[in-house]
């Protein structure tokens, strides 16, 4: 594992990537939205070819890069128009009922 992806793994929160990374943020967008700018950072990762093969410097700025895409998709937008997780996804962004939510929790034996 290279130096960065060791310091990445020690980070939890929205605000210690954001941090990390110098990033300039909007503390009210975080609070409303710090799992889904996580999850769409983690898409953006996922789906950028050769990280794997990066230099330290490169990832990093690669990972910078993408991370501030992902916050910026919650300043211009909502979780239920981005669609981040399948609760917006199945729903169109619709509400969901406390029964469908519970239809899909595992049942207690």
């Amino acid at each position: 594992m290279n130096t960065l992806s060791s310091q990445l793994a020690k980070l939890s929160s929205a605000e210690e990537f954001l941090n990390f990374f110098e990033i300039d943020y909007d503390q009210s967008v975080v609070n409303v939205n710090r799992l889904h700018i996580l999850k769409r950072f983690n898409q953006y990762l996922r789906t950028t070819p050769g990280t794997d093969k990066m230099d330290d410097e490169t990832l990093r700025s690669t990972c910078r890069d993408l991370l501030i895409k992902a916050y910026e998709d919650f300043v211009r937008s909502t979780p239920a128009q981005e669609k981040v997780f399948k609760v917006f996804q199945d729903q169109d962004g619709k509400s969901v009922g406390l029964d469908a939510l519970k239809s899909t929790l595992p049942s207690r034996a």
